[in-house]
């Protein structure tokens, strides 16, 4: 398994850069190294985890065992924790200094389509960041769980950062004018993303590694999630 399955559990339409595939480089704190021109915006702690969407069910597919660092940027999200669910950091130039069981992902801000606000359980609450694939309706999502306001402002900042990235790129996202007029109603709005859903126009498709993640989970311990209502 290569060193990061970006975003998640699947590998980018060929769209990007040729180098996209390497996934995020840490420095020996195991953070973010911002790549030329790039931005970060903030730091959060969170719970990470991976959702396979479907018209009616969706399966948890992994989950990490214990809050992870997530950086927000200009360019994406990444997110860099312990545990054996995902791949594992292997050898190489850009792991020499990084613990055993390190895993690390990234969501760059082509390819989300939506946001999800769950309802907040006391003071906990989810965001969902949905992806469309090609050749399939099912939908990969990336979890990300924590108290209410740390989410919400989590959910403005991936909001405001996405639409500004698509509406500044116009070589890389092909925006018809409503979709422009859309983000640009997004990329202006300051307030908190209120419970529900937000349609990110102008995403660009993500591609399964293997055809056997086109039809079911990829782990036996899958968990079904009610998207909805936030339940497992």
């Amino acid at each position: 398994m290569p060193d990061d399955v970006s975003p998640f559990f699947i590998a980018p339409h060929r769209f990007d850069a040729v180098g996209d595939g390497t996934g995020p480089v840490l420095d020996r704190r195991h953070e973010l190294v911002p790549e030329s021109g790039e931005q970060v915006l903030d730091r959060h702690r969170v719970d990470v985890a991976g959702y396979l969407l479907g018209p009616s069910d969706a399966y948890r597919a992994w989950a990490l065992p214990a809050p992870v660092a997530v950086t927000v940027t200009d360019h994406r999200l990444t997110y860099v924790g312990g545990g054996t669910q995902l791949a594992v950091v292997g050898p190489g130039p850009r792991a020499s200094a990084r613990l055993p069981g390190l895993v690390s992902g990234q969501i760059r801000w082509q390819w989300p389509s939506r946001l999800e606000l769950l309802p907040a359980d006391g003071n906990s609450t989810t965001l969902l960041v949905i992806c469309d694939a090609l050749r399939t309706i099912r939908q990969p999502a990336l979890a990300l769980a924590g108290p209410a306001d740390r989410i919400g402002e989590l959910a403005r900042q991936l909001r405001h950062a996405i639409a500004t990235f698509r509406l500044v790129r116009p070589e890389l996202v092909d925006l018809s004018p409503p979709e422009r007029d859309a983000l640009a109603r997004l990329a202006r709005t300051a307030s908190h993303v209120s419970t529900g859903r937000v349609l990110l126009p102008g995403a660009l498709p993500v591609e399964f590694h293997s055809r056997d993640d086109y039809y079911r989970p990829r782990h036996t311990d899958a968990q079904p999630y009610d998207a909805a209502s936030g339940q497992r």
